[in-house]
């Protein structure tokens, strides 16, 4: 199996299994012989520019989503590296985009300094998820428990929420927005909940 069949059949099943779609079903919608699309996903097929572009369709995804490695690494944006976009009245700055449907749950978090510098990693979340936080005052160390950033006011980071991880204020009590997206759980799948994964407490 090589490295690009490999992605786009990790890609293919995981997008169809997150729509509740059977192989036939989405065969049908994206006007494919169900052996052509089943070849795809154990990565021994070798599909054409028009059968990715007719499965994209198909999953409501751009056709970029298909042969790019899902983004489950952790992206770090600083407050002093970012571009702002001149609009008329107002400036935007992007920080992030999520494709696929599912979940999503956002945060305004208040993270108090541990005084004894005790900090228990949060459990993971259901496979998929990806945590965007945003820190709007205050100086925290977050991120994946083996290996959390530093981040001040105005900086942005996105990764995994699907394994254990850490929120610390270094300075103070710290305040942060986050947004969590959780890939949608098919029932009979044997899927963790979505509902609640913060819970909204304080940190």
């Amino acid at each position: 199996m090589s490295t690009g069949n490999a992605v786009v059949a990790r890609n293919v099943r995981f997008l169809r299994e997150q729509r509740g779609l059977s192989l036939a079903e989405l065969a049908r919608q994206a006007g494919l012989a169900k052996q052509t699309l089943s070849n795809l996903e154990q990565g021994t097929g070798n599909p054409t520019v028009d059968t990715l572009f007719a499965i994209a369709a198909a999953l409501g995804v751009p056709v970029t989503r298909l042969v790019a490695e899902r983004e489950q690494v952790m992206t770090v944006q600083r407050a002093d590296e970012v571009v702002w976009e001149q609009h008329r009245g107002y400036e935007s700055r992007s920080l992030d985009h999520v494709y696929g449907s599912g979940v999503i749950e956002n945060y305004v978090v208040r993270i108090a300094q541990d005084p004894h510098g005790v900090v228990k990693p949060s459990e993971p979340h259901p496979v998929g998820t990806l945590e965007h936080l945003y820190v709007i005052s205050g100086r925290v160390r977050v991120g994946p428990a083996g290996e959390p950033v530093e981040l001040s006011a105005g900086d942005f980071v996105r990764y995994p929420g699907d394994r254990p991880h850490v929120y610390e204020s270094l300075d103070g009590e710290s305040l942060v927005h986050i947004v969590v997206s959780v890939p949608r759980v098919q029932p009979g799948t044997g899927g963790v909940s979505v509902a609640r994964t913060h819970g909204g407490a304080r940190r």
